[in-house]
């Protein structure tokens, strides 16, 4: 099992590479304006944010919600080649799109998790690191023409999809005979535990200047195109090695650990913040990615699994919360902070990741006094 969750960890990430990294590209080709292009973005983290409410509301978290997800994935990649040209379409379908891939990774780490345990989980997951940089060194050289682009999306969603539904048969059969497959939806409550959903919140909020304006932050301070893409290569190189020798330190308290990764992101932003021309800092800031990213996601989901009973909806309102309303919300105030206070705009990032501290600090003392 754990190879095959590999496998499809390196596709679904080509895929979201592919997503991320050349769709942009491709609508700019095609003719879309920047704004266009935005709301046609905006709409992915929206829908990630909407989908896990819905669960609370009578939809049930079992193998045929997953099959959808991933009909839905697919049905939405193939759906980007008609609805190309046009917009209103082409937005239908990153929703349908979004829709699919928001259900899919939630459900997946959960199966992870129980079949590999969280400190071998990084030596499976890093698999997503290769397959996004592999697409992205693979599809740069091809790019010629928008319909490449499609394809190789089309070509990693119909592989995810195929490896995606073999875990979860694989799982369903497993889980059959077992009592609770389907998870009690109602006992989940996120304001339980309020300042651990904010602090996650938060952490996402502090990276929308990096993953929406970094490569062309660093290009404004004269930084070459070249040494910006070597500076999120290796970014994801110390992501990788952390995935995979992180297991020791998930031995260790994971609130404290989850409070320290936030710290050292603010720290990250106020490097880039300070030193936006200063390549050798600017490198030392993306060697914090093995924390601010790799470990804080394991510690996370590793908290979040063994925290809630319903664990695959727990997951889902981790990626939608996070990723989904925070990846929105980061998006947009770092787009404002660009347009109309430049050199505040990892600063705000800075603050964002601080208060995300402070959120998991808050969140300890309540553990603490309940205990």
């Amino acid at each position: 099992m754990s190879l095959i969750i590999g496998a499809f960890y390196f596709f679904y990430f080509a895929l979201i590479g592919v997503h991320i990294i050349f769709v942009p590209k491709i609508l700019s080709m095609v003719g879309y304006s920047s704004i266009d292009i935005g709301i046609i973005f905006a709409s992915a983290p929206l829908v990630r944010f909407i989908v896990p409410f819905l669960f609370l509301k009578g939809f049930k978290l079992d193998h045929k919600a997953f099959i959808v997800s991933l009909f839905l994935m697919l049905l939405g990649a193939i759906s980007f080649y008609p609805a190309l040209s046009f917009f209103w379409p082409l937005l239908i379908s990153n929703i349908v799109f979004g829709i699919g891939i928001s259900l899919l990774l939630p459900y997946i780490e959960v199966i992870a998790l129980e079949h590999i345990g969280k400190e071998s989980y990084g030596k499976i997951r890093l698999f997503g690191s290769f397959g996004f940089i592999a697409v992205a060194l693979v599809l740069v050289r091809y790019l010629d023409e928008p319909t490449i682009g499609i394809d190789f999306l089309i070509l990693m969603a119909i592989v995810a999809t195929a490896l995606g539904a073999y875990i979860g048969t694989l799982e369903h059969k497993k889980s059959s005979a077992n009592i609770g497959i389907i998870e009690n939806t109602q006992s989940f409550n996120p304001q339980e535990h309020l300042w651990l959903w904010v602090g996650f919140l938060l952490m996402q909020v502090s990276f929308g200047p990096f993953y929406n304006f970094f490569t062309i932050y660093a290009t404004d301070h004269g930084i070459s195109l070249d040494m910006t893409v070597w500076m999120w290569s290796f970014g994801v190189l110390v992501e990788i090695l952390m995935f995979y020798f992180q297991g020791p330190l998930l031995r260790t308290n994971l609130y404290k650990l989850l409070q320290l990764t936030a710290f050292f992101t603010a720290l990250r932003w106020l490097i880039v913040a300070a030193f936006p021309d200063n390549i050798f800092l600017l490198f030392a800031s993306q060697s914090l990615h093995a924390l601010s990213f790799a470990l804080f996601h394991t510690v996370s989901i590793s908290i979040l699994f063994s925290l809630y009973r319903s664990k695959r909806l727990a997951q889902q309102f981790f990626f939608g919360i996070s990723y989904g309303l925070g990846g929105f919300l980061g998006a947009l105030g770092s787009g404002v902070l660009y347009q109309y206070a430049p050199a505040w705009l990892f600063v705000g990032g800075a603050v964002a990741a601080f208060a995300a501290a402070i959120a998991f600090g808050k969140h300890r003392n309540h553990l603490r006094q309940a205990a």
